[in-house]
């Protein structure tokens, strides 16, 4: 994988489970590097890095000593230091940044909604309405930078590099961010964006009533190699879960499709409220 971020998470998953396996425990292991524990499960978390020395450390505490999985995680660990397009963005907040390199090394993402146009597929004005009034309150600056960089993601999709399915709650369609001229200008560009062969947008509509996870939303990210990660993001920190959470959520998230408008019904559903709730 070309995503440092990527490198990093996978190497902390990595990093984890065998000191799991040696029976460590994470405050001992800290001790080892002679790091806090919250920097400890943080590179685990793959949120920071890890040299060499550290790292070889650790491994001769776990035991490690396959000659050819010692040097894949040294390789993980020198290729995790290298710096992502998203760098340049000096304003977005730490978990934003590691969102979007797991997101740039993705192979296909599942994203359910219930209040939000999907990021991956939100007009600039859209997106900058929702930015400015963030809990973090960003700077005129780091909203500007926030809204390029979420253009930039949007290139994956745009280009075909990355497939997109994304589920949405019918509230999406009708809360007024930004004021209509915005709202209307989101609408179509949602219905242009569902003409491209890698993006299928369903919605579940008010008749529905009650289904599954319709108080969470949340992205399923699956890649080429290793296991996939979901990520739910929160007021007080965002949450990364990946194995049996993992099928647990594609589980779900089957379902939502099922209960949802088929993608051509969700296409005619976006449109007459384009056109009956935003007429000119």
């Amino acid at each position: 994988m070309d995503s440092p971020t990527f490198l990093r998470f996978q190497l902390g998953a990595r990093i984890k489970r065998v000191r799991e396996e040696a029976n460590v425990t994470a405050e001992q292991a800290a001790d080892i590097i002679e790091v806090s524990a919250s920097t400890m499960r943080r590179i685990e978390q793959g949120r920071v890095g890890i040299k060499g020395p550290a790292l070889n450390a650790l491994l001769d505490r776990y035991g490690v000593t396959d000659p050819e999985l010692r040097e894949t995680l040294l390789t993980m660990a020198r290729s995790g230091k290298q710096r992502g397009w998203w760098a340049k963005y000096g304003d977005l907040p730490p978990s934003y940044r590691q969102y979007i390199g797991l997101e740039s090394a993705a192979e296909e993402i599942h994203n359910f909604e219930t209040l939000v146009v999907p990021g991956l597929l939100q007009t600039e004005d859209y997106a900058r309405a929702i930015i400015t009034e963030d809990a973090s309150r960003p700077t005129p600056a780091g909203v500007e930078e926030r809204v390029a960089a979420r253009a930039q993601r949007q290139k994956l999709v745009m280009d075909g590099a990355l497939p997109l399915v994304a589920v949405i709650d019918e509230a999406v369609l009708h809360r007024q961010i930004g004021g209509p001229e915005v709202m209307k200008a989101q609408l179509t560009a949602m219905l242009e964006k569902v003409k491209l062969w890698n993006v299928t947008l369903q919605v579940i509509p008010f008749r529905e009533g009650a289904y599954a996870s319709m108080l969470s939303s949340f992205h399923i990210l699956t890649f080429n190699e290793g296991p996939g990660v979901v990520y739910i993001e929160g007021l007080t920190g965002d949450l990364y879960a990946e194995g049996e959470d993992v099928r647990r959520c594609a589980d779900v998230f089957a379902s939502l499709r099922a209960v949802a408008l088929s993608a051509t019904a969700s296409a005619a559903m976006i449109k007459k409220i384009r056109d009956t709730e935003h007429q000119t």
